[in-house]
């Protein structure tokens, strides 16, 4: 059997399980070792930690932080790692990311990092290390590469499918979005031939040699010594799409399968202003007739969007081929002036949604669409909040919100539109701040959403990306897409694309060169015959998919008009769904939540993120038994193997995904802490008997690329309508 197939087989047989005895001095020799939930990053400040510890912030998964760089950080010693609690060993640390394989200036560093992990069995990821025979690898130049990996696409092996990275499809592609600009760069290797005795070295994400007939390994696994490096490679940030795919592997490898906090790939779709019509985009006066901006009214040949029913019958059978639910946030005085400007005949596409009524979630998005926030002085622009003879903001009253909710409830009611009531989108997300013109929430707003029984309301995240109440409410902050309210055709799109992201001397309006640090002006403008398929759809769906992938659960919204016409909303979406099911393995889907559900999860995470800053959780493992105790009233992120449950209860703890098992949980009924017995522990790895192998010096320092420090084009917080 090769080493290869060792390694697969011990994987499959481990679980992510093996755990080490504790050494005789450190307590009784029967006595299986606490191995604390928390991790131990070393950071050296550059991007593939930083990368990391984005990963561990978002999953919520706790970690110390030892800065290398700060004056008077702790140092890495036997004491920092364990001791002994209640009589039995600890591990301080369920596993340790390095920045480099030999970060430590002192010896004496890393000869304890080595003997604490082979004591505790404990594993070590190196971020991004030089290729040599330290880690099991031939240099560059011995029938490998060094040098820039932009537009490469590395795989994963049969023995990462089989171990860490199970949950992709195979290919891990590498960005190349700038080709002035080197986005990557890396060392793709060989293994050595020959290892040291008891050493092997197993790659898990490999790709071709460029310019030889060979491959080599870009993620592996280097046992020795008694302990397991995973060597990485290649520089990445935590943004781009190389590294969002492998990250959750790396965090399952090294913590070996039970972790706190999870991650998940979610996608979300909101269309606002279903029923309504919206204004269009003029491509002569390159403003949108009806806006404050934009006096005079549309032209004859260029009349509001609205979609039909053949709109509608498109996208239930696009939902239903697709696998995505879209969420439609409806106003119903459009079906309303539908009828009153047809002579009183019925609404057609009122008609077709209702009878589908069920392919859909359907959201309250107000009755008229009416702005409900600061009464708005649109004599000026921008506009501004109006204000009485004391200079105080006129708000938009009480009674005229409470209207806009309720009546489009009642209006749902007479329809036979069935919906719930606790989730609002209002008109252009007003009612709540909006900078810089109005700085704070209506006051008049948060007690129509409680008396009203609304509990989720949305938000933007280009004006805030976190979630807050708003009375007994709290925000759902979804992402604007790209794709604008007043295009139903892709030359408009481009068109007003153009106009946003061209400089002033192409034509356009200059809005990229005054906020430079939100948007990115166009080297020059896109063909509006070409540029929505060429340009404008890859980006959006490149930066819907980061999100995506980002384990971030915040849904996107375009509008009706975007699935109406030539219905230009569905290239967005349908590359985003192509590419990720090319990507990822079928247990792992996109999770395609409601509002209210996102809105749940994103409170939980919040409260389990404050219980971790404040250090109110402990948790740890001790043979098969996993122990979490959380403050009252929170609930507790894990991932933990297959077959694990809930002492107590007897249930399987969490659900399927990637892999694993992962989800919310509290303790049982009557009980202080969670906890749950893992699937049966495998064989004990060896004790360490002496000092641990001093850890070699990199041969060479390790170059990172300029477009690491990564920065997507987006436009301007006002491109998009709310």
């Amino acid at each position: 059997m090769g080493r290869t197939t060792r390694l697969v087989a011990a994987w499959a047989t481990t679980v992510f399980l093996a755990m080490a005895l504790p050494s005789a001095e450190a307590g009784a020799a029967d006595a299986a070792p606490r191995i604390d939930l928390r991790l131990l990053v070393v950071d050296d400040g550059g991007p593939a930690v930083e990368a990391i510890r984005a990963e561990l912030d978002g999953d919520g998964t706790p970690y110390t932080r030892v800065d290398l760089d700060a004056a008077g950080r702790p140092r890495i010693d036997e004491a920092f790692l364990s001791d002994t609690v209640e009589g039995r060993p600890r591990a301080k640390f369920q596993g340790v990311i390095l920045p480099n394989d030999n970060p430590f200036g002192s010896a004496a560093e890393s000869e304890a990092l080595a003997g604490y992990e082979k004591r505790f069995g404990i594993r070590q990821v190196d971020a991004y290390t030089y290729a040599r025979p330290a880690v099991g690898l031939n240099v560059p130049a011995d029938g490998g590469y060094a040098g820039p990996l932009d537009g490469q696409t590395a795989q994963v092996t049969q023995a990462g499918a089989a171990g860490p990275f199970g949950y992709l499809r195979r290919n891990v592609p590498f960005e190349d979005n700038d080709g002035t600009v080197n986005e990557s760069y890396g060392y793709v290797a060989v293994p050595l031939e020959r290892q040291a005795d008891g050493a092997s070295y197993t790659s898990f994400v490999d790709a071709p040699v460029p310019g030889r007939s060979g491959r080599g390994s870009l993620i592996g696994q280097y046992t020795h010594d008694g302990r397991s490096e995973l060597v990485v490679t290649f520089v990445a940030n935590q943004y781009q799409t190389q590294f969002r795919l492998v990250a959750r592997g790396i965090v399952e490898w090294v913590t070996q399968g039970v972790h706190l906090g999870a991650a998940r790939n979610y996608f979300g779709v909101h269309a606002d202003d279903v029923f309504a019509s919206d204004d269009r985009w003029d491509t002569k006066r390159k403003c949108t007739p009806g806006d404050v901006d934009c006096p005079g009214n549309p032209s004859p040949d260029s009349p509001p969007i609205r979609m039909t029913a053949a709109d509608a019958q498109y996208a239930k059978e696009w939902s239903r081929s697709h696998g995505l639910t879209l969420d439609l946030a409806y106003n119903g005085v459009g079906s309303e002036e539908y009828r009153s400007e047809h002579g009183g005949l019925p609404d057609p596409l009122l008609q077709q949604l209702l009878a589908d009524q069920k392919s859909y979630r359907w959201i309250n998005h107000t009755y008229t669409h009416a702005f409900l926030g600061c009464e708005q002085n649109t004599t000026v622009v921008p506009w501004k909040c109006a204000t009485d003879l004391f200079g105080r903001t006129r708000w938009v009253s009480g009674p005229t919100i409470g209207y806009q909710v309720d009546e489009n409830l009642r209006w749902a009611a007479r329809q036979g539109l069935a919906l719930d009531k606790d989730e609002l989108v209002t008109g252009e997300h007003s009612g709540l701040k909006t900078l810089p013109q109005q700085t704070v929430d209506n006051p008049e707003l948060a007690p129509v959403l409680s008396r009203s029984g609304v509990s989720w309301i949305a938000s933007d995240t280009s004006r805030e990306r976190q979630q807050r109440p708003v009375g007994t409410a709290l925000t759902v902050p979804r992402y604007p897409m790209n794709v604008y309210y007043n295009v139903g055709r892709a030359a408009e799109q481009t068109d007003e694309y153009n106009w946003l992201y061209t400089k002033k001397a192409d034509g356009g309006s200059g809005v990229c060169e005054k906020y430079p640090e939100t948007t990115t002006c166009l080297k020059a403008p896109l063909d509006v015959r070409t540029g929505f398929a060429s340009y404008i759809a890859p980006l959006e769906s490149r930066i819907a998919l980061g999100h995506a992938l980002a384990n971030d659960p915040r849904p996107h919204f375009m509008h009706q008009s975007n699935l109406s016409e030539e219905r230009i909303g569905y290239t967005v979406l349908e590359k985003v769904l192509a590419d990720y099911s090319g990507l990822f393995a079928d247990n792992t889907p996109l999770v395609n939540l409601r509002m209210r559900d996102i809105g749940a999860e994103l409170a939980k995470r919040a409260s389990w993120t404050s219980a971790l800053a404040a250090g109110k959780v402990t948790a740890y493992r001790i043979g098969n038994a996993v122990t979490v105790t959380t403050p009252a009233g929170v609930q507790a992120g894990l991932t933990l193997p297959d077959g694990t449950v809930e002492q107590g209860t007897g249930t399987a703890f969490g659900s399927p995904y990637a892999g694993a098992r992962s989800g919310w949980a509290a303790p049982a009924a009557g009980q202080a802490q969670l906890a749950l017995t893992l699937p049966a522990a495998a064989p004990a790895a060896p004790v360490l008997t002496g000092k641990a192998a001093r850890v070699q010096a990199p041969a060479a320092a390790l170059p990172v690329p300029r477009g690491v420090t990564h920065r997507v084009p987006y436009g301007p917080s006002d491109t998009t309508r709310r």
